[in-house]
């Protein structure tokens, strides 16, 4: 119960707004790369393979790393606590607030810290390393499914229109507004004003993309 404890949010709004920003870039770097008035089937085919096979290949990517991520930080958190249980007080308070959000260092008294680690001290032996739990596993499921279901939305034109000048504006506008969507959201999350931080995001959507085609992503 302790170490489902310790575990932070799954996928919080900023993380969200990341995985789908990175899903978003990796297929966009493939349908750019479409010529509008030459391209035929089979070059639209051969990119939609390479879209999908690559978001495909950095989800499954994205979601190993969340779980070496969640894991490493759970081993910070064990090696903090052990330190501060074998610490004489005058060391363990300040491991304590080393340890606490800046935020709250600076309305924490000496004494709500030094109750803190009394507390810490007397909670049961921790694990001997972090291990991950049934939800690390979920969240790494959603970290996947970010990446790897945001291509399909910006194929699906290619899929249902049969001319590719058409299916190639169509695409650019289905990424620009999911770019817009995205960044709405992440405004909203980081307090940000939605609108603005939507168009904020569409330039910088393509500004990413750009790069990314240039040096030869």
């Amino acid at each position: 119960m302790a170490e489902k404890k310790e575990r932070r949010q799954i996928l919080e709004p900023t993380e969200r707004f990341s995985e789908i920003l990175f899903g978003l870039i990796m297929v966009l770097t493939f349908t750019c790369t479409l010529s509008a008035a030459t391209g035929d089937r089979d070059e639209v085919r051969s990119v939609l393979i390479g879209a999908i096979g690559c978001n495909l290949a950095w989800a499954i990517v994205d979601a190993v790393m969340y779980l070496l991520n969640t894991l490493g930080e759970r081993g910070r958190r064990l090696l903090t606590l052990r330190s501060v249980r074998a610490a004489d007080p005058v060391e363990g308070r300040r491991l304590v607030t080393a340890a606490m959000p800046p935020v709250l260092v600076g309305i924490v008294h000496e004494a709500q810290v030094e109750s803190l680690r009394e507390r810490l001290i007397a909670l049961p032996e921790p694990p001997a390393r972090p291990t991950l739990v049934a939800d690390d596993f979920l969240g790494a499921v959603g970290v996947f499914l970010l990446v790897f279901l945001s291509t399909f939305p910006v194929v699906i034109p290619f899929l249902l229109i049969g001319e590719t000048a058409t299916a190639v504006r169509a695409s650019n506008a289905v990424a620009l507004v999911m770019l817009f969507v995205a960044g709405s959201a992440f405004g909203r999350a980081a307090g940000y004003r939605p609108w603005r931080t939507g168009f904020w995001m569409v330039a910088l959507g393509v500004v990413l993309v750009l790069i990314t085609i240039a040096l030869g992503g």
